[in-house]
């Protein structure tokens, strides 16, 4: 997305620190939003995830179909009227009996979103059936952006934005730069350290695939100095081959699941950890072999994108766990 937007928001928490810390300073939330309806901007224009030059006027009625996004619309101060069912099942929100449903992340449903009659819809550009929902939203006059995060810097870019929208700087600095900070700090400790090699691997229910640094697992991999063997082998991406994996032989193995856990972690035994050959890899040999968590490695890890980080670093660096411990608390 093409906006400009730190500038701003970085004098405004600048404005904000000189009079003191920013949350709990003797202001309670009322203060805030009071404060918050004086900066908030009158409107926005930017370029989105699809290259659409988009103008939002208002954003008094929000519907998000993805939970992530629904998630970091409230992080910064967002309030909402519709979201799709991810929101609830994978990301727990609270809301209330007044927010609609508006169908599954896959299949939203048009005629739901018509119904809230929202003055901004928030989309993800990487689901098909989203992206066909533009020319009906045009048509509907009702204003609309896409997104993509793979990326800490893709959260903290929406983060900026939405901030700026809602006139919230405190949470800007809440959620987005205290997190980029204990984020560039790990990437420091770890930038002195030899980086391992390492492969990533997707499972699902139907079978697995490595991955590159295509998602925001293989791009913190990457930022921590991984070697992902992907690189060398790219075939890997659409036949998981034993053979190439053991003719590399990497340090560490790192798991993600898509759908049910039990059902792709079944797959993947039934599949090629059955291989004698597993058995025989270094990172299996040491232990080295991680199922990560989907909460900080799958699902958008949004305000906690620094624990992602640091839980990964951890594993590749275990001498360095206290010091990361000590940049985390």
């Amino acid at each position: 997305m093409k906006f400009t937007l730190r500038r701003i928001l970085a004098a405004a928490l600048s404005l904000t620190l000189l009079g003191g810390t920013l949350a709990g300073c003797g202001k309670d939330d009322t203060t805030m939003e009071s404060e918050a309806a004086e900066t908030a901007v009158q409107g926005v224009t930017f370029t989105d995830a699809l290259d659409t030059e988009v103008q939002i006027e208002s954003w008094d009625t929000v519907v998000s179909l993805y939970g992530s996004f629904a998630e970091t619309w409230t992080l910064a101060g967002g309030t909402l009227a519709g979201v799709t069912e991810d929101a609830i099942e994978e990301r727990n929100m609270e809301l209330g009996d007044d927010v609609a449903m508006i169908g599954s992340v896959k299949s939203p449903s048009l005629e739901s979103i018509l119904a809230v009659n929202p003055d901004f819809v928030i989309l993800s550009a990487d689901i098909a059936t989203q992206v066909d929902m533009q020319q009906a939203l045009t048509e509907a006059g009702i204003p609309h952006a896409y997104f993509r995060v793979d990326t800490f810097e893709d959260y903290l870019s929406m983060l900026e934005l939405f901030c700026q929208m809602t006139g919230r700087s405190d949470l800007y600095e809440q959620n987005g730069a205290l997190v980029e900070q204990k984020i560039t700090k790990i990437k420091e400790l770890t930038a002195g350290e030899e980086g391992p090699t390492g492969l990533l691997i997707r499972a699902f229910s139907t079978g697995a695939k490595a991955k590159g640094a295509d998602n925001q697992t293989g791009y913190i991999m990457e930022d921590l100095g991984v070697d992902n063997i992907v690189a060398r082998h790219e075939s890997l991406l659409e036949d998981l081959s034993i053979e190439e994996i053991i003719t590399e032989d990497p340090d560490f193995i790192f798991i993600t699941t898509m759908g049910a856990e039990d059902a792709a972690l079944a797959a993947l035994e039934s599949g090629i950890m059955s291989n004698p050959a597993w058995e025989g890899l270094t990172a299996v040999q040491q232990d080295r072999c991680y199922v990560l968590p989907k909460d900080l490695f799958h699902y958008k890890p949004n305000a906690r994108w620094a624990e992602s980080y640091a839980y990964m670093a951890k594993l590749l660096y275990p001498d360095l766990a206290e010091d990361i411990d000590a940049i985390m608390a």
